[in-house]
């Protein structure tokens, strides 16, 4: 039986489990057992972001007001009518909370493929390519968790510190970043640092938060919301991972002329996306909505294709064994549990220090 999720995407906390049978791939088709998915709030940024993206086009339901939550999993191949992709085979790429699906892969190559269904064709690249991990280095294919959890939000930590470097930081002399104990906010400490920033780096984050954010010696400095008054009147850079519309604007008023620049990266606080996006003028700069796939394209054509990933996917790999001492990796199975880690994704109650791996 095919099982899926999905979410009522004009209300996210009303949610229904989807039944129906496995279909049967046709000519050029494989179907794809999805083992497992990882489950973090980038997932939820996706939802609240789906219809500015796309992110609801890849696999669409037919059926409003439902929609599947795009995740980044782990499937394997358990029937195939293409030539050169044989049963057994492991992928690595974007699926949706479920149990199985129907792909149509072309520009086929040892190292993966495109799904090239109809629908997904005017989607980003980025997105629609699937790793062939029996390709990879042992080393990237004993991290399928740790790949499923982090590597889609480390590597967009990465291209937010590329996107600064290539800008000359954008003339700030301090960087913050907002939802600091965050998974993707750390990594871009963790990167923007790497990649040579020598102002400071300073982390937002929940009182209760703080200390987790501290410990992971990222940051020059970790404040609390509620403390965020006491930021260097300096330049500065703003990488709100939060999308809290109040902090964003207490930011800029104490910054006023200092708030050089805010990149609207996540939504932990999806109900405030929309608002996030219209919100009324603020001093400083205009926030602007960051998106990954078109800094990893303009890298594509200046150094060659694929060659920014494969500097993310090594830096993420280094900066997971950096942390793994203070990292907590779980497993989940089953509709009920997918939807209480849903609804606590939705409260914000995921701390950055725990994975969650999802199996339907």
């Amino acid at each position: 039986m095919l099982t899926e999720l999905w979410i009522d995407r004009n209300d996210y906390r009303h949610t229904k489990v989807a039944s129906a049978d496995i279909p049967s791939p046709g000519a050029g088709e494989i179907l794809v057992s999805i083992d497992k998915f990882a489950m973090t709030a980038n997932n939820v940024t996706y939802a609240a972001s789906g219809d500015v993206f796309g992110y609801w086009q890849f696999y669409p339901t037919g059926e409003d007001p439902w929609g599947k939550v795009t995740v980044w999993g782990i499937g394997e191949v358990v029937e195939s009518r293409v030539e050169g992709i044989a049963v057994g085979e492991r992928l690595y790429g974007f699926f949706p909370m479920g149990t199985h699906v129907l792909m149509s892969p072309g520009d086929i190559s040892e190292r993966g493929f495109t799904d090239t269904m109809t629908h997904r064709q005017s989607l980003p690249g980025l997105y629609n390519h699937y790793a062939r991990t029996q390709s990879e280095p042992t080393e990237l294919r004993q991290l399928e968790d740790q790949r499923c959890i982090f590597f889609p939000l480390f590597m967009t930590g990465y291209v937010i510190a590329d996107l600064l470097l290539d800008s000359d930081w954008f003339g700030g002399r301090q960087i913050v970043i907002g939802s600091a104990s965050s998974k993707t906010g750390f990594s871009a400490a963790a990167f923007i640092r790497a990649a040579g920033f020598d102002g400071a780096l300073v982390g937002l984050t929940g009182e209760q938060n703080v200390a987790f954010a501290e410990g992971l010696d990222c940051y020059d400095s970790v404040i609390s919301y509620a403390g965020l008054e006491k930021l260097d009147q300096m330049p500065a850079v703003y990488i709100d991972i939060a999308g809290d519309v109040g902090v964003r604007s207490r930011l800029h008023h104490h910054l006023e002329n200092n708030a050089l620049r805010t990149l609207l990266v996540g939504a932990t606080h999806w109900d405030q996306f929309a608002k996030s996006m219209d919100d009324g003028p603020l001093p400083g700069s205009e926030p602007e909505v960051f998106f990954a796939p078109a800094q990893i394209e303009k890298r594509d054509a200046e150094w060659g294709q694929g060659l920014i990933m494969s500097r993310a996917y090594a830096a993420s790999i280094e900066l997971i064994q950096q942390l793994a001492p203070t990292l907590i990796i779980e497993s989940h199975s089953g509709t009920e549990a997918c939807n209480e880690m849903w609804q606590a994704l939705l409260d914000n109650q995921i701390s950055g220090q725990r994975g969650i791996m999802m199996s339907l």
